[in-house]
């Protein structure tokens, strides 16, 4: 094959054996359904092994009810606030020079360099009773360790980093010539961002979104130290999940789980639906251009 170089370029699949391919494809297919598909399916059927109406029970109680409201509500406000900070990061590293750019760069990164545990034990230490700010917060009946609040903040810290780590390398790539031939057009900092900056960066916007909700749907370490596993108030999904199974309550437990598979089941699903879409958007792009 003549590449646009007019180099000849040879296709992996021209001198790969035939042998190899399918040594390969079987050993990925294998590997996926040993370690992916296989405790899904197990999952699903241990929650549903009891029946429907078991199944049904476990979920509509009112403590798995409470962890599915506090699940969704604290996924519902960590995800538009990291893709606020996400969206201002991406454009400071990306468009400005300022001090301490590189610092904030490395910022991003924290929580993906820090355990989980450690996390929850850092606001522990920052918010409990007996921390830095805890006597503070007390004083005006303001309480974040072993309520919601805290809940919210472990995750919004732990999940930060999704939304930022997607744009900023595709901002970087653009560059700033066609906001700048915007604003030298007359149209505003808002305007520009509305209608050029935030469409160039759409999918890539939504691919972060996709990864950050689902980790703050199954956050599980930060969540656990800050929660105090209060039934009803302070337990999320996952806490639920496994304060039933640590009970031998393994209808309840499995289909809670289960809860949580269909979720990430879901957002796979979404996530394959925008890769697919930002694949065709790019060859339509390259065919426009030839």
């Amino acid at each position: 094959m003549i590449g646009p170089t007019g180099k000849q370029h040879h296709s992996a699949a021209a001198w790969e054996p035939a042998w190899l391919r399918r040594s390969i494809a079987i050993t990925a297919a294998a590997f996926l359904a040993l370690f992916l598909l296989l405790p899904l399916a197990a999952v699903f059927a241990e929650g549903l092994r009891r029946g429907w109406g078991v199944f049904a029970a476990s979920v509509a109680s009112p403590d798995a009810l409470s962890a599915i409201r506090l699940t969704l509500v604290t996924a519902a406000v960590a995800v538009p606030l990291n893709a606020l900070f996400g969206i201002l990061a991406a454009w400071a590293l990306a468009r400005f020079r300022f001090p301490g750019r590189s610092v904030l760069a490395a910022m991003i990164d924290l929580p993906f360099a820090v355990p989980p545990v450690i996390a929850g034990l850092i606001f522990v230490l920052l918010f409990g009773s007996r921390g830095w700010l805890g006597g503070w917060l007390s004083e005006r009946g303001i309480q974040i360790i072993y309520a919601p609040a805290g809940i919210i903040i472990a995750t919004v810290f732990i999940t930060f980093p999704f939304v930022a780590r997607e744009l900023i390398p595709l901002m970087r790539e653009q560059g700033s010539d066609e906001e700048v031939a915007a604003l030298s057009l007359g149209a505003g900092w808002w305007q520009t961002f509305r209608r050029v900056t935030l469409p160039n960066v759409r999918w890539a916007l939504l691919y972060g979104l996709i990864l950050c909700n689902a980790r703050a749907m199954g956050e599980f370490g930060a969540v656990s130290i800050v929660s105090g596993h209060i039934r009803g108030e302070t337990n999320t999904l996952p806490l639920h999940v496994e304060i039933l199974y640590n009970e031998y309550d393994f209808a309840g437990s499995f289909a809670a789980a289960s809860l949580l598979a269909s979720l990430a089941v879901v957002t796979l699903i979404v996530k394959s639906l925008v890769e697919w879409k930002v694949r065709r958007d790019r060859a339509a792009a390259a065919a426009e251009e030839h």
